[in-house]
């Protein structure tokens, strides 16, 4: 899973391990002090509870895309591509991870600093506990820095984890699971299918982020093509304009209802459905190949978008044999070497055992 942007504080000093269950608390029903004895009164000092070394879990995420075209910032679905982590509490402080695949080159961070590490610490403390020290073990399949929702993915690992770890001390509902991670991301498009599965529309409301699971036609078929080079999600959202004409934003309303429709009931039309004028175009000079490829596989009929911020391309076909034609073409006609991924729907989202 992907790295920090930076370390999250580490939490207190454990207790020592065994110490859990010998943690007091002072009722605070309890019985008032004589008169004049206040100063001498003493308090029980409050002890996070601390999770017990040993305890372990493995948690699996679905690589995300978001938008699907015109569904910018709301639209989401999960993809049967994973990152797994297991991760335990050791009795050894700190925290020390081991990285399997994408990032095993050295680019994602093996200490506090990595993103599902500081995350399982952020959530352990926003629920009053703490552990002595972490091991990760994280086997990476999700591309990093290509639109496929790494960073969504392992901001939800950690949470899940966290989850895990916290079973008989701390709950988590969905609600809050998804509040939190919306908070870490910045925006819900990705998590919410990260966490949930399936096809989700995600809002935000004064009570925090919401979200819808549908379930997907089973004709629909999701191919990606990737490319080596990588778009910073960063730069790919500073494109986007802070107004955009009527008539575009009224087109978009009409499509995302229109592919709404397409996804869950009526995949032929897709390739009207996947329209888009309210984002793609203006990130094309950023991505040259991507709106090539885009534009390529349009031409031809099959219903392509940027994956989430790109630059990674989205085919969401009819039927499964239509992901070979799509493939072929790109082989043949693309100057650009693309990946092609063909994966389907994930409807469970992400799971800890």
């Amino acid at each position: 899973m992907s790295s920090a942007d930076g370390p999250a504080p580490m939490p207190e000093p454990a207790v020592p391990a065994g110490a859990a269950d010998a943690a007091s608390v002072t009722p605070a029903s309890a019985p008032a002090a004589p008169a004049g004895a206040a100063d001498a009164a003493s308090v029980t000092p409050v002890r996070k509870p601390v999770i017990p070394v040993g305890r372990s879990v493995h948690v699996r995420v679905p690589a995300t895309t978001a938008n699907l075209g015109p569904g910018f910032d709301t639209l989401g679905l999960a993809l049967s591509l994973y990152d797994e982590v297991d991760v335990t509490v050791s009795a050894t402080p700190g925290v020390r991870v081991e990285v399997h695949g994408v990032g095993s080159d050295g680019s994602v961070p093996t200490d506090a600093s990595n993103l599902v590490a500081s995350v399982i610490l952020d959530v352990l403390s926003r629920k009053g506990a703490m552990v002595p020290g972490l091991e990760l073990v994280a086997h990476n399949a999700i591309p990093h820095g290509r639109g496929l929702g790494s960073s969504g993915a392992a901001i939800v690992g950690g949470i899940m984890a966290a989850k895990g770890l916290l079973e008989g001390v701390a709950e988590l509902d969905s609600a809050e699971l998804l509040a939190i991670a919306t908070e870490l991301e910045g925006h819900p498009d990705n998590v919410a299918p990260a966490l949930f599965g399936g096809l989700t529309i995600a809002w935000l409301e004064p009570a925090g982020p919401q979200h819808k699971k549908l379930n997907v036609h089973r004709g629909v078929s999701p191919v990606v093509f990737v490319p080596a080079h990588t778009v910073p999600t960063k730069l790919a959202r500073s494109l986007q304009p802070a107004q955009v004409p009527h008539e575009d934003a009224v087109f978009n309303v009409s499509r995302s209802a229109l592919l709404i429709a397409a996804l869950i009931q009526s995949p032929e039309l897709l390739l009207s459905a996947t329209e888009d004028k309210l984002h793609q175009s203006y990130r094309a000079a950023a991505m040259p190949d991507t709106d090539a490829l885009v534009h390529l596989l349009r031409d031809a009929g099959f219903p392509a978008v940027v994956s989430g911020a790109g630059p990674s391309v989205l085919v969401l076909c009819e039927r499964p044999a239509d992901r070979l034609a799509a493939a072929e073409l790109v082989a043949a006609r693309s100057s650009v070497e693309w990946q092609p991924l063909m994966l389907a729907v994930d409807f469970k989202g992400a799971t800890v055992a």
